[in-house]
């Protein structure tokens, strides 16, 4: 048993080693992805549902940009959403922006993606950038997301995101994206593995959307982002990470809310994905606890330590974020609630997504008999400013 224990700890150690270099690596070596060359016109696309305490700080990070041209469109399915009177706030304080409400109406399985087809129809530019509607974002966001795109080799941009929340169990599920999640994103470019996107920002051409079918062929999955990046990859393009770190702010009032996220993640990426039966191999802490149950601390405590070190070269040197700091003494216990996590992902096909129940079958669609797209382009409408 020591033998086979032994050997776990080592594949999890030279994991810990490979995210602590993809790390470094992409925050500090050079990068030959830009090249040189005008700024395009950029067509931000923005499906909103909700406000939450610091949508407007976000919606006012997107139109203070230093970007030459750039519109922004706003896609909500009803004048009744709470988004609007901060959307309607935010055109009366930047009046000269190019900036437009659109009433979605196309239906889909997946609602954001029945909005972002509605919006893509009424943008005007070549280039488009999609991010969630509470993302906050530095003035260099666009610039920094949109250079790689003059190489015609880089099909989507992607970017890490730091993530903060109110309560504990917010801040505990933040404290997760930043020491765990952060790093097995940079493992995946490092690797050589670049078929996926953020929901946090997807910068792309829209000609390449509309070679893969344009976002209808997306519609039927929860995990838009990730299918947006992997269908534009299979165009022969390379998907590449930007440094540029931004915000959200997670909203789990309870531990539930957080629970139901994280396994809803989970099993979106099992079904999106192979190789999730083989992820606890990687979890440090877990062996590290095994072998120190066993009396191996020779294993257990080189094994941890390694672990600190990538929780905080992630999340406090790479992201910033101050709970990794303050709550430093909870990332074991993080690690192991992504274990029971990753356990609870391993069954079952039904996740809690706003306030739906959705079914989803073997490949991450969402079974809805009543839902498909349709009217593309249509019954959409500007709201008066």
């Amino acid at each position: 048993m020591i033998i086979a224990l032994t050997a776990i700890c080592l594949i999890a150690a030279a994991y810990q080693l490979v995210a602590l270099t993809a790390t470094t690596d992409h925050f500090l070596l050079p990068r030959g992805d830009v090249v040189p060359g005008p700024r395009t016109p950029v067509s931000i696309l923005k499906p909103m549902y909700g406000a939450d305490a610091h949508l407007y700080e976000a919606l006012r990070s997107h139109a203070l940009q230093e970007y030459p041209q750039f519109e922004i469109l706003f896609g909500v399915r009803s004048l009744d959403d709470p988004a609007v009177p901060l959307i309607e706030q935010f055109f009366q304080e930047f009046p000269a922006l190019d900036a437009r409400l659109i009433v979605a109406t196309t239906q889909a399985p997946n609602i954001k993606v029945g909005t972002l087809i509605d919006l893509a129809a009424q943008a005007r530019h070549a280039i488009f950038v999609v991010n969630d509607g509470d993302i906050i974002v530095p003035r260099r966001w666009l610039r920094d997301v949109t250079g790689p795109l003059r190489n015609p080799r880089i099909g989507v941009v992607t970017c890490l995101y730091r993530a903060v929340g109110n309560t504990l169990p917010a801040r505990f599920e933040a404290l997760g994206i930043a020491t765990d999640f952060a790093p097995s994103a940079l493992v995946a470019p490092f690797v050589g593995i670049s078929e996926f996107g953020l929901g946090s920002t997807l910068a792309f051409r829209r000609a390449d959307l509309e070679a893969i079918g344009g976002f209808a062929a997306i519609a039927p999955y929860l995990a838009d982002d990730y299918q947006l990046g992997a269908q534009i990859h299979r165009l022969g393009r390379r998907n590449v990470m930007s440094r540029v770190v931004v915000e959200t702010h997670l909203g789990a009032a309870t531990w539930r809310d957080a629970w139901e996220h994280q396994v809803r993640w989970a099993r979106t990426i099992r079904l999106s994905r192979a190789a999730y039966a083989g992820l606890p191999i990687t979890h440090a802490t877990l062996w590290a606890l095994a072998a120190a149950a066993c009396g191996a601390w020779r294993l257990a405590i080189p094994l941890f330590v390694l672990r600190m070190i990538v929780a905080f070269a992630a999340g406090w040197f790479a992201l910033r974020s101050k709970d990794v700091l303050i709550f430093c003494w909870l990332i074991p216990f993080r690690d192991l609630w992504g274990t029971a996590v990753w356990a609870a992902g391993l069954f079952g096909n039904t996740v809690r997504w706003r306030d739906r129940m959705l079914t989803l079958d073997k490949r991450g669609r969402i079974i809805d008999q009543k839902a498909g797209v349709r009217d593309q382009g249509s019954g959409v409408r500007r709201a008066q400013r």
